[in-house]
């Protein structure tokens, strides 16, 4: 009765997307930029309520109260029950946003990971400085509201389809100042189910606290939610 009266009184009021924001691992200050700077993005206005845990094992017992799962962390996600209901997850057609560290070959002993939710992955990267963004695709909802081009310093992330995994689409692309290379920066995995949404982007402050960044995060976990 509580909820029905609530509702009644804010009819307009759209309900929060719930986020579990997966975190830890190594060479990034997750703490700092996912457990303050994104969390602060997501809630911000209402748009999102998130959890942010560091404890993988904290995964599975979670899952059934969320409508996004934003996993940020290169540590291992060793255990095989929370990797099955990952993917169980998503062929429920859930969201998953997939932030910078884990883009990465992170584990090898959980190839379907890069393989069919990643659409691939990156092995290496540029030395941490400036690389300017191109919007590829100005129409999806993801990249709605940001600039069709913006530089910023981060680490280039060499983030490569596999063609043998699911086929992603190229939203945004990264290029160096210094090389002709351009790669996904970017990018919608076409799973058949649920919606998962790539971002290469977010080493640290240079990233995480600029507009587009925080535009096209709040987009990618809009969209993931469907």
């Amino acid at each position: 009765m509580i909820t029905n009266n609530a509702m009644a009184e804010n009819p307009g009021k759209k309900k929060a997307i719930r986020v579990l924001l997966v975190g830890g691992g190594a060479s990034h200050d997750f703490d700092r930029w996912y457990k303050q700077e994104d969390v602060q993005t997501l809630q911000k206005d209402g748009l999102a309520t998130v959890e942010y845990t560091s404890d993988p094992s904290t995964i599975l017992g979670k899952l059934k109260d969320i409508d996004v799962l934003y996993l940020s962390n290169n540590q291992p996600i060793a255990d095989k029950a929370t990797r099955e209901a990952i993917f169980a997850f998503v062929d429920a057609g859930k969201g998953l946003v997939l932030a910078h560290p884990a883009l990465w070959y992170n584990w090898a002993d959980w190839p379907e990971y890069n393989q069919k939710l990643v659409g691939g992955g990156s092995k290496g990267h540029d030395k941490y400085g400036p690389f300017e963004v191109t919007i590829t695709n100005q129409k999806h909802p993801v990249t709605k509201g940001v600039p069709a081009s913006f530089k910023l310093d981060d680490e280039l992330y060499y983030f490569k389809p596999d063609a043998s995994g699911t086929p992603i689409e190229v939203l945004a692309t990264a290029k160096a100042e210094t090389s002709d290379k351009v790669f996904p920066s970017i990018f919608i995995v076409k799973y058949p189910k649920g919606r998962i949404v790539g971002i290469a982007l977010g080493h640290d402050a240079k990233s995480h606290t600029i507009e587009p960044y925080q535009t096209l995060l709040r987009n990618a976990v809009k969209w993931a939610s469907n």
